[in-house]
């Protein structure tokens, strides 16, 4: 993972995530424009993915008991 990449926040690297999405299912760049993207794609991936995790164990450490509290049960 690039230190560029560490440095977004969650909401700013999915938004990324979500245009190279766009543009790969656009269908109009080339094979390499493609790749590089595709990759870039999995770069993001992997880092949101691995803030969520971190966000999961944080949220279980806070909870009584260590159990993971749906957050539709607290409304």
């Amino acid at each position: 993972m690039s230190d560029e990449t560490q440095e977004l926040t969650f909401e700013a690297a999915l938004a990324e995530l979500e245009g190279i999405v766009s543009k790969l299912e656009a269908g109009e760049l080339t094979l390499e424009e493609s790749l590089t993207l595709f990759e870039r794609g999995q770069s993001l991936t992997d880092y949101c993915n691995n803030l969520l995790e971190q966000a999961s164990l944080r949220v279980e450490q806070l909870t009584v008991d260590g159990e993971i509290v749906d957050v539709s049960d607290m409304t």
